[in-house]
């Protein structure tokens, strides 16, 4: 595929969907600019799931989707596996010794996912046990990455992937260097990618973790939810 020229990154439940009329608005606004905004899906969900909520809300195609926490790429107008990051992945990760030490714990279920890229739980009000686990993982040295959101979601990943990892391998590797970026999400498993340096959005319906971050000089809080705050960073970054 052609080096990407000016993108938007942007996480989808509750930051890219979530208000229709403002997605119309931002969409509308892409539609008329001379150079193309490229499509950057980063989201929790995998494969399947955000291809359905691509079709259920209607939204464009992206040019790149970024799945599972960052720990799948797919790319072009067929998404193709991107096979690199694909076997990085798979270094040094090792999902049943993660799942046998989570099993003690019988506030924390895990969440059902069509292969085993990552492993996710949902929790209900047991902070106290995502600690305890969070050490205990950290104790057993198996290599991983362990990001904890929304206040339920507890996801646990290969070690070098997430959403941040994965955005600076896309934009790396299919970005101009030049290129206009905008990143934009809403809860605490975009932290990383919005930590960046690039320009980035936290749009106004976020999570409280989220809003909690520290500033940078490129980080934009919105006053408007979901894409209508990412209309309202784009405009702040590069209107003219």
């Amino acid at each position: 595929m052609q080096m990407i020229t000016q993108m938007l990154a942007t996480d989808l439940d509750g930051t890219l969907v979530g208000s229709e009329e403002d997605l119309r608005v931002l969409l509308k606004y892409y539609e008329s600019l001379d150079e193309k905004v490229s499509l950057v899906y980063v989201t929790g969900r995998h494969k399947g799931s955000a291809l359905d909520l691509i079709r259920e809300a209607k939204i464009p195609m992206p040019s790149i989707l970024i799945s599972d926490v960052g720990t799948g790429i797919y790319v072009g107008t067929d998404l193709k596996v991107d096979l690199e990051w694909e076997h990085k992945m798979k270094s040094n990760w090792d999902p049943e010794a993660i799942k046998n030490i989570v099993s003690k714990y019988p506030t924390i279920f895990p969440q059902k996912l069509p292969n085993e890229s990552r492993i996710s739980y949902t929790v209900k009000e047991d902070n106290d046990s995502v600690e305890k686990l969070k050490q205990e993982l950290v104790l057993s040295k198996i290599p991983h990455k362990f990001i904890f959101s929304s206040g339920r979601d507890i996801d646990i990943l290969p070690e070098s992937s997430g959403k941040g990892s994965a955005l600076t391998y896309v934009i790396e590797k299919y970005v101009d260097t030049n290129a206009s970026i905008l990143i934009a999400g809403d809860s605490g498993n975009d932290e990383e990618m919005l930590s960046l340096g690039y320009p980035s959005v936290i749009v106004a319906n976020a999570q409280p973790e989220l809003l909690a971050i520290k500033d940078h000089p490129k980080l934009f809080r919105a006053t408007q939810n979901c894409a209508g705050g990412i209309y309202e960073a784009w405009l702040h970054f590069y209107s003219k």
